[in-house]
C-alpha cells in the first residue's frame, strides 16, 4: 500500500476539507511516474478534497462492467469504510457503465479523472463565456450518464454536479432537454466567437504581431506573462488558475509592440470535451503569429509535460502546426542544482529557439524579447511602392 503525498495544508485556509476521498491509480506498466500520483493528488486537492488514502493497483485487464476485478473492488470498499470515505476517485476515465454498476456497489459517489478535471474548470470559471464552455463540455460528459445529478443549472457552488452524493435529486430531464440546453449553449457561444472574430480582424489592421503562451498547466505562464506586460494578472500556485484569455500589449521598442495572450493550461489526457468547448479560446491560438511554449524545467517530468502540450498543439493547430513558430522558455531555471543547470545551458546552446528563464530572478527578459524581434524582422512583410519623390534615407526609422 502506497502512503499518500505530503499535503499542503496552506493552499486551503479559506476553504474547509469536508469531503473524505480515497484515490485509485490503474497501473498497467512499470512506466508509472511517482509524478503521476502526486499530480492527482494535487487536482483533488484544488477541488478541497481530504485525500485519506491513495493506492496504486495493476491492472492486467480491463473489466467491461467494472474496469477492476472482484477482489480488487472488494478492497476499494474496505478502504472506503477504514478511512471514513464517501467519494472514490479513480486516476483514469471510465465508462458510464462501469461508474454506475460501482456507485451501486459502494452506494458513494465515484469520479473519474475527466469528472474530476472538469469539477476544477467548474471552479475556476469566471466569466460568461469560460462558464458557458465549461457547462458545455460538462453537459457532453453528462449526456452519456443520466445516473448523474442535473445539478450545474441550480448549482450552489462553482462546479458542475459531480460531486453531490448517492441521495441527491436525480436528472429530472431526459437526453432531449439536455441536448436542448447544449444547442443553447452554443447558439451564445457562436455569438462571442463572431465578436471575436471582429476583434482578431481589428487586430490584424493594426499590423501587430499575435503571440500566446502556452505550456502545462502550473508551469508559470501567468507569472511571465505579468513580467513581460507589467500587468498584474491573478497568480496562484494552483493548477488551472487560469482558464479565461486575457491579451495586454508588449513593447519591444518605445514605439513598437505585439499583442501578448494568456491562455488556459495543459494537463495530460485533457478531456476530449474541454478541447472541443474551449474551442473559441484555444483559436486564439492557431491565429497565433508565434507561440511562447514554457515549461518549468524544474520539474522532474518536463520532458514528459512537453511532450504532452506539443501533441494538444498538433490536435489543436492541425495542419497548421509549426515547429518553427514555437519558441520554448525554459522557465524556473532558478530551481535547477548546478548539475542541470549546466545541461540546460549546455543544451540551450545546441538548441534554437529556446530561453533560460527565471521571473523570481527577473532573468531571460531581454534575450526573449530579442529572440522575438529577430522573429518579427525575419518574417516582416515589405510591400514596394512608387513614391512621387526621392526620400532622405537618414529620416527613415527601423521597422523595430
Amino acid at each position: 500500500m502506497n502512503k499518500i503525498p505530503y499535503i499542503n495544508n496552506k493552499a486551503n485556509d479559506s476553504k474547509l476539507l469536508n469531503e473524505n476521498c480515497v484515490i485509485i491509480n490503474p497501473i498497467f506498466s512499470k512506466k508509472n511516474s511517482k509524478y503521476d500520483e502526486e499530480e492527482i493528488f494535487n487536482l483533488a486537492e484544488n477541488i478541497n478534497l481530504k485525500v485519506k488514502y491513495q493506492e496504486n493497483i495493476k491492472i492486467r485487464k480491463i473489466t467491461p462492467s467494472l474496469y477492476f476485478g472482484k477482489g480488487q473492488v472488494d478492497n476499494f470498499k474496505i478502504y472506503l469504510k477504514k478511512y471514513s470515505s464517501n467519494l472514490l476517485l479513480i486516476n483514469t476515465q471510465i465508462s458510464p457503465v462501469q461508474q454506475r454498476n460501482l456507485e451501486l456497489i459502494f452506494n458513494c459517489k465515484i469520479l473519474d479523472r475527466t469528472g474530476l478535471i472538469l469539477e476544477i474548470f467548474g471552479e475556476r470559471a469566471v466569466t460568461k463565456h469560460g462558464k458557458l464552455q465549461v457547462e458545455l463540455a460538462s453537459l457532453t460528459y453528462q449526456k452519456s450518464r443520466l445516473v448523474r445529478s442535473w445539478t450545474h443549472l441550480e448549482r450552489q457552488r462553482g462546479g458542475y454536479g459531480f460531486m453531490g452524493g448517492p441521495g441527491e435529486r436525480q436528472i429530472e430531464s431526459d437526453k432531449r432537454q439536455i441536448n436542448k440546453r447544449i444547442s443553447k449553449i452554443k447558439n451564445e457561444l457562436k455569438k462571442i466567437e463572431s465578436n471575436k472574430l471582429i476583434q482578431r480582424t481589428n487586430r490584424n489592421k493594426n499590423s501587430n504581431p499575435f503571440i500566446s503562451l502556452v505550456g502545462y498547466t502550473n508551469a508559470g505562464k501567468s507569472t511571465l506573462f505579468n513580467f513581460l506586460t507589467k500587468e498584474k494578472v491573478f497568480v496562484k500556485n494552483q493548477l488551472f488558475a487560469t482558464l479565461d484569455t486575457t491579451m495586454r500589449k508588449c513593447f519591444i521598442s518605445p514605439k513598437k509592440h505585439f499583442i501578448l495572450s494568456d491562455t488556459v493550461g495543459f494537463i495530460k489526457n485533457l478531456p476530449t470535451e474541454l478541447v472541443v468547448s474551449f474551442k473559441t479560446t484555444l483559436d486564439e491560438i492557431n491565429y497565433s503569429d508565434y507561440l511562447l511554449h514554457v515549461i518549468d524545467v524544474s520539474n522532474p517530468e518536463w520532458e514528459n509535460q512537453k511532450e504532452t502540450v506539443e501533441k494538444i498543439l498538433q490536435t489543436i493547430l492541425g495542419v497548421n502546426f509549426n515547429q518553427k513558430k514555437i519558441i520554448e522558455v525554459w522557465n524556473k531555471f532558478d530551481l535547477l542544482n548546478n548539475d542541470d543547470l549546466s545541461f540546460f545551458n549546455n543544451y540551450s546552446k545546441k538548441k534554437e529557439n529556446t530561453i533560460l528563464f527565471s521571473s523570481k530572478l527577473k532573468l531571460g527578459k531581454e534575450k526573449l524579447l530579442e529572440l522575438i524581434k529577430k522573429k518579427i524582422r525575419k518574417n516582416k512583410k515589405f510591400l514596394l511602392f512608387n513614391l512621387p519623390r526621392p526620400i532622405d534615407s537618414k529620416k527613415i526609422k527601423p521597422l523595430l
